[in-house]
């Protein structure tokens, strides 16, 4: 036998025995020993101990953290609100009379109704932003720039957005410059920011502008994991372009469509980077979350803004619901239509294939 064989050979016997060593080292660790039981130490050092260990890390710490974070303060909030109190001094019970004054004050309630200014703007965001998605999907020249431009506003921290406004919208700088050089008059341009017929307006436009790329980002990602058999099919049904939207594209981000809508209404409730920024809650333009810092940091009714806090969390709760039973309804007759549609389909084939049967 050749100096090369016998040296593979040895080698091979090597890794056989480190492999058996291996083998009989696992053996006597899950060995137990008759009549002698392993210490907490031992088995701590084990296998089995260490991924117990690494369980109960991964589960307690983040709860924990939620716990501490968030269950507390809320906890500690809700009996806020049973109080008239202010940040340092006595406490008073006065029950559910903070929950009354948020509807008897016409700044908490007004800030309510402000909130329907912001959810009109995110419905037409959503509309836009679902619009241009679609059609960015497919191939496109440009269409990745685009993107990039239209994601960017997102990135921006909210309150050098609202500074960007606050100068884009102030009389004579940059949005009038623009309309002047369209050929409006300066005189016959309004004050975005002051008339209060349009300054709420101008911050929901705010809004829409920064949040418009999340959403169409988010949509894109959808309907590109869509099946592209689906529209080849659909094309040979005789299936136009709106049609494969409706039947096909819909269905098939429904997720994310609920997401975005919830995520919207949600955010519409509790505006308050653009008002707080831009304007300061000047001229009608407070929305809850401002009023809510104002009453609770400047007037130091910590009772009252923690029955406002709750309030707002009841109301996200409730639209959040019916949000989800609307688009399940609104979703379960767009499949049974596609069910309906596809057992046509399979009866004109049925028939087609009879009739060819029959020549």
């Amino acid at each position: 036998m050749s100096r090369g064989g016998s040296f593979s050979l040895a080698l091979n016997a090597s890794e056989d025995v480190h492999y058996r060593r291996e083998e009989i080292y696992m053996a006597m660790s899950k060995t137990v020993v008759p009549g002698k039981k392993r210490t907490f130490l031992e088995w701590a050092r084990s296998r089995d101990g260490q991924k117990v260990f690494v369980m109960i890390a991964f589960m307690v710490i983040p709860l924990v953290l939620l716990f501490t974070f968030t269950y507390l303060p809320f906890a500690e909030m809700f009996g806020f609100s049973f109080y008239k109190m202010k940040y340092v001094g006595e406490r008073k019970f006065v029950g559910l009379k903070n929950y009354i004054k948020v509807f008897e004050r016409d700044d908490c309630f007004g800030a309510l109704k402000l909130s329907l200014y912001y959810m009109a703007g995110s419905i037409v965001q959503l509309a836009l932003s679902l619009y241009l998605a679609t059609v960015l999907s497919f191939k496109v020249k440009g269409g990745n720039i685009f993107k990039g431009f239209m994601f960017f506003p997102y990135l921006i921290n909210g309150i050098a957005v609202g500074f960007i406004f606050k100068f884009f919208y102030t009389r004579g700088f940059v949005f009038d410059t623009v309309l002047q050089w369209c050929g409006f008059q300066l005189d016959n341009l309004p004050y975005w920011l002051k008339d209060q017929r349009i300054n709420n307006i101008s911050l929901v436009a705010t809004s829409v502008w920064r949040y418009f790329g999340q959403n169409m980002v988010l949509f894109i990602g959808a309907i590109m994991s869509v099946d592209s058999e689906l529209y080849e099919a659909a094309m040979l049904d005789g299936a136009n372009k709106f049609q494969q939207f409706i039947y096909i594209i819909l269905p098939s981000i429904k997720t994310i469509i609920t997401l975005n809508v919830i995520l919207s209404i949600t955010g519409s409730l509790s505006a308050f980077e653009p008002p707080y920024v831009i304007t300061d809650g000047a001229n009608g333009t407070g929305t809850y979350f401002v009023v809510m810092h104002e009453i609770a940091h400047t007037q130091q009714k910590l009772g009252l803004a923690s029955a406002m806090a709750i309030i707002l969390l009841l109301i996200i709760f409730v639209a959040t619901i019916l949000q989800k039973l609307f688009f399940k309804y609104v979703f379960k007759n767009a499949e049974d239509e596609d069910i309906n549609a596809a057992v046509r389909r399979e009866k004109k084939l049925a028939r087609a294939a009879a009739r060819k049967a029959g020549r």
